[in-house]
């Protein structure tokens, strides 16, 4: 198995990647820089979960995993130029997985500058760094949210994607363009991967889900924007995960080798349902609390996967249902552990 580099690992996403392709044999150089634009406790507790002790973590120090012989761990920062310099000089990884990044499209409105950093200086940062080591396949996590104003649903990747409407999505609409400008010139097979709201156990404080819960578990009122006139794509964990392996073994051949996918349920969900959907898994009713429309929200998302069908033969399944009732029981679960 192909040695991979993989970005974020301490991230809801790539905790989740990192764990899979252990089993499956991979041997995995996991990176991140465990900022705190949530809770980092939850970060060392993926890790930990992965067999990395937080207590032997530091800085430019791998830390070989207690559980997955082939797991390591780095903490560093992509968007220090200097230190991803030395770190690519030293290595060389066929397959690298980019899923490091700053998220959020609310937070982006008044904290641009880390989003920049982090998405902007790290993904170039990290793009020198495949170009100079000949990296056989990238694959690197963009988002729904460049569809941004765009009316025609479902979402499809032919689509024009020139009206972001956070800086977040700015930044990842970025990102698809300095990759295929990095494959074009530099012949580095490149496979992009627009995420539609990803959920499952272990994920982000900041996300609506894992707020709404919260709320609910502790007798507060849930938070309804634009009166709950708004629909998403959720797309659970595990099958954003099949999908990456799916497409991991399949570089792109074209000229030049770029690709781009979709990966959503494509099976758009109103809010309110979505409550009623937790309440059913928690056996206990919201108390709403309806607000107009924020800033840098968009009323609906919904992937088109027939690209992604076709090039793998993969869609994602996984019902609302059951994917909230996989994250409330973890929820509970980890929430008692930690109290």
């Amino acid at each position: 198995m192909p040695t991979v580099l993989l970005t974020g690992i301490a991230g809801f996403i790539g905790f989740h990647l990192a764990g899979r392709l252990a089993r499956e044999g991979h041997s995995v150089l996991g990176i991140d820089n465990l900022n705190n634009y949530y809770d980092p406790d939850l970060k060392l507790a993926r890790l930990k979960e992965l067999g990395i002790s937080p207590g032997s973590i530091r800085d430019h120090t791998e830390i070989p995993s207690r559980i997955h012989p082939e797991l390591r761990f780095l903490k560093m920062d992509l968007s220090d130029r200097s230190q991803a310099e030395r770190f690519f000089r030293n290595e060389n990884f066929p397959l690298v997985i980019h899923l490091a990044a700053q998220p959020g499209a609310r937070a982006s409105l008044t904290h641009p500058y880390s989003y920049i950093d982090n998405n902007i200086l790290g993904f170039i940062n990290l793009l020198e760094g495949c170009r100079h080591m000949h990296t056989d396949h990238l694959l690197y996590a963009s988002s729904s949210s460049v569809y941004g104003g765009n009316t025609k649903q479902p979402y499809a990747e032919d689509d024009r994607v020139d009206t972001p409407v956070s800086l977040y999505a700015a930044t990842k609409r970025s990102n698809e363009l300095m990759a295929y400008t990095y494959s074009h010139l530099f012949g580095i097979p490149v496979t992009g991967l627009r995420f539609f709201t990803v959920y499952g156990p272990w994920g982000r404080p900041d996300m609506a889900y894992y707020k709404f819960v919260k709320a609910i578990v502790e007798n507060r009122p849930v938070d309804v924007y634009n009166e709950g006139n708004l629909e998403r794509d959720f797309t659970y964990v595990d099958d954003i995960i099949q999908g990456i392996l799916n497409i991991l073994k399949r570089k792109p051949s074209g000229t030049p080798p770029y690709q781009l996918f979709n990966i959503g349920h494509s099976e758009p969900v109103n809010l309110l349902r979505f409550i009623e959907v937790i309440e059913g898994a928690l056996g206990k009713k919201a108390i709403k609390r309806f607000l107009p429309m924020q800033a840098g929200d968009v009323l609906s998302t919904f992937a088109d996967t027939r690209r992604l069908e076709q090039f793998s033969g993969y869609k994602p399944t996984t019902s609302i249902e059951v994917g909230i009732g996989e994250f409330t029981r973890w929820y509970l679960r980890y929430h008692a552990l930690n109290e």
